[in-house]
């Protein structure tokens, strides 16, 4: 019996991701990988998989990313072959008084396939805050807010940075949310975010809108999960560029 499809799930490996800045990050991808394999084509691909990955540790880019592609069809004489590579991302960040420095953790992902499943996308999933203009209209002092996570997935023509789409989102919620805060900064988030009233639907539009402002930007997906603080249930709320156009 001829197996078509295979692959490898959960891996994970060392990699150096290119910043914005021109630096290389150190952090952890968790790498699953699918190939559609032509007719007598060998079905155990771990090794040329891994032969092929290890090239490209020192370095993870979207760049590189089709390259890896590239090479994993050619050398596994696949119909297609689709990657996906999850990693932590971290940015140094300020607090917005104190000036404080710390490093703020993000989510990215890079997937895409090469053949018959053609394409590449770039996520990434950002924490928010939102604060409840509901409760902020019936209070006589105060408002219930709550942390939120934003993912956006984006399609684009010409180069685009991870750290892009988080300043896009940062700017579209309630307030950023900071790993390290003194008094005066959590002053600061506090009333910004007071001052700033978003339900997870106002955020989702906010973040669809500068989606669609990018000319670089050719489809994007967005979705807000927002973690409810005085109920049991997340709100969510989601957008797709192919509804909105």
């Amino acid at each position: 019996m001829h197996i078509q499809t295979v692959g490898l799930q959960g891996l994970k490996a060392p990699v150096k991701v290119k910043e914005r800045s021109g630096k290389l990050q150190n952090t952890i991808a968790t790498i699953s990988m699918q190939a559609r394999l032509l007719e007598g084509s060998q079905d155990n691909c771990v090794e040329k998989f891994t032969s092929i990955l290890n090239d490209y540790l020192g370095e993870l880019s979207v760049t590189s990313f089709r390259t890896i592609l590239a090479r994993l069809q050619d050398g596994l004489c696949a119909k297609s072959v689709r990657l996906e590579m999850e990693f932590p991302y971290f940015l140094d960040k300020k607090a917005p008084v104190s000036d404080t420095h710390s490093l703020m953790e993000y989510s990215c992902t890079f997937s895409g396939g090469v053949g018959d499943d053609e394409g590449f996308i770039l996520s990434v999933t950002v924490p928010v805050t939102t604060l409840c203009p509901c409760s902020k209209e019936i209070s006589a002092g105060g408002a219930h807010n709550q942390r939120a996570e934003v993912t956006l997935n984006v399609k684009f023509k010409n180069f685009i940075w991870a750290e892009d789409l988080i300043e896009m989102i940062e700017k579209s919620a309630s307030c950023e949310v900071y790993a390290l805060l003194k008094r005066p900064d959590e002053k600061y988030v506090t009333e910004k975010a007071f001052n700033n009233p978003m339900f997870v639907e106002d955020v989702v539009r906010k973040v669809a809108v500068a989606a669609l402002a990018d000319p670089n930007i050719t489809w994007f997906s967005a979705g807000v999960e927002s973690f409810e603080s005085i109920h049991k249930h997340s709100a969510y709320a989601y957008v797709d560029s192919d509804e909105v156009r």
